[in-house]
């Protein structure tokens, strides 16, 4: 069981900033969760207190408010919902529903953190990866704007 949540995490992008070794460690930690057609993963406005890692499956991801009216559908095994809340526990911004029945890895921000604070180098990986995740998010918005505004 161990292996296969090291080789789930091994599969998502976002995990690309640890080693094998710190994969493993996360792994440990981890926690596959099962989700019926229809069941809420986590919901806008919760605290979050960790990612999920899809594994298998179809969830439908929606934002509060007309904006965000179309929610989006994801079903690419290694997608990481909420890869934020390894960093901060605040509020979500979206919702989360299982279109079928969906597996998840489950990532504590704990696990997450301890890690981070045993491995500098990984902290600042992560980083490096959340800033550009961000940066990418702020151009979209700005272009949406633009275009919007003509």
């Amino acid at each position: 069981m161990l292996e296969d949540a090291a080789t789930i995490l091994s599969r998502a992008e976002f995990f690309e900033i640890c080693s094998a070794e710190q994969r493993r460690l996360l792994a440990f930690a981890s926690e596959r969760r099962r989700h019926p057609a229809g069941a809420t993963i986590y919901k806008g406005g919760d605290v979050s207190d960790g990612a999920h890692v899809l594994v298998s499956g179809t969830v439908t991801v929606a934002g509060d408010g007309p904006a965000n009216a179309v929610p989006r559908t994801v079903s690419q095994s290694g997608v990481v919902l909420g890869a934020m809340a390894l960093f901060v526990g605040k509020p979500r911004p979206v919702t989360v529903k299982a279109v079928d029945s969906v597996e998840t890895l489950f990532v504590p921000r704990t696990a997450f953190m301890k890690l981070a604070k045993q491995f500098p180098d990984m902290a600042a990986r992560a980083a490096k990866r959340i800033q550009r995740d961000v940066i990418g998010y702020l151009g979209a918005v700005d272009q949406a704007g633009r275009r919007i505004a003509k």
